[in-house]
């Protein structure tokens, strides 16, 4: 079944779906940049984002699709991406939506053709809200295949792009399973007590370390084998690295829905209320019973 007819089917309100459809048309724009723009460039060409990390073209060139894409089209009201200093307001758009996004996470691995993807929430209004608020949420994933997946609070999907350009269905209401694998970010060195002693309980029950270095993929893994995803906040650094609306609140809105659960390691980060659009937290997302843990052993220090 296409996406388009799937989201009839299901009852999605028509500007949203509108939206969710042309959102997915504009990563096919993305992957054509594929072929020609894999690396940093020229050291002269080399700049940074508003996080002082090195930008590729391709962060630029995907920020840039998206961007130019939705104010032609004025099917939101507010963009906010992780490579702009503000929130972008459309004059005369046709819904409220606000959208934050991610254009390209994981663009370190382009150059070795590793997984890389899109992520995106929809939030009713003003980009500043809750992730728990957020009318649906969505990632792109170009990998062998391309997928989209997203929910609008009723389950999660995943569809395939085929070989007309159609995103089709592949998974219908994804449910994260029980599984041992565990991503684990930052240097083992700047871990605090209360984290590394969680990292040693999942070793000694036998999970096993699954990391790219692409949080997009990563994610998506735990959601299909289980288990739990982190990059923690670390000595120095206890506010984490993650950014909360536009990586952390959409993701974390799907594994919720598909049965897990998204924390900063004391409390559910979908119920935390964003105070800048470049605020980050430290992420703890996948299994329940993980997340659970996790904040046994933060709350006894």
């Amino acid at each position: 079944m296409r996406l388009a007819d799937f989201l009839a089917n299901e009852g999605t309100e028509k500007n949203l779906a509108e939206l969710i459809l042309f959102l997915g048309k504009q990563s096919l724009v993305v992957k054509k940049g594929f072929l020609t723009m894999t690396g940093a460039g020229p050291e002269g060409e080399k700049t940074r984002n508003v996080y002082g990390e090195e930008q590729m073209p391709l962060d630029k060139y995907a920020d840039g699709v998206f961007i130019d894409a939705l104010r032609q089209s004025q099917l939101a009201r507010y963009i906010a991406t992780e490579e702009q200093e503000q929130i972008i307001e459309i004059p005369g758009a046709k819904n409220d939506f606000g959208i934050v996004m991610d254009p390209l996470d994981g663009s370190s691995l382009i150059d070795v053709n590793l997984c890389i993807g899109t992520i995106i929430g929809i939030c009713p209004g003003n980009v500043l809200d809750k992730g728990s608020r957020f009318l649906a949420a969505l990632y792109i994933l170009y990998g062998p295949l391309t997928t989209l997946t997203y929910t609008t609070g009723k389950g999660v999907h995943e569809f395939m792009l085929d070989e007309n350009g159609e995103f089709v269905l592949r998974h219908r209401d994804l449910r994260i399973p029980d599984g041992q694998i565990y991503a684990p970010g930052a240097l083992r060195k700047d871990w605090i007590p209360a984290h590394a002693r969680w990292i040693e309980h999942l070793e000694k029950s036998g999970y096993k370390l699954r990391f790219s270095g692409s949080f997009v993929a990563d994610v998506h893994q735990i959601l299909h084998k289980g288990g739990v995803f982190t990059y923690p906040g670390i000595k120095g650094k206890e506010k984490g690295k993650l950014r909360l609306l536009y990586e952390a609140n959409p993701m974390g809105r799907i594994i919720t829905e598909a049965g897990g659960a998204v924390s900063n390691g004391k409390e559910d980060l979908l119920g935390i209320q964003p105070a800048l659009i470049s605020q980050v937290t430290p992420v703890y997302i996948g299994g329940k019973g993980e997340i659970a843990l996790i904040e046994k052993f933060m709350r006894e220090g």
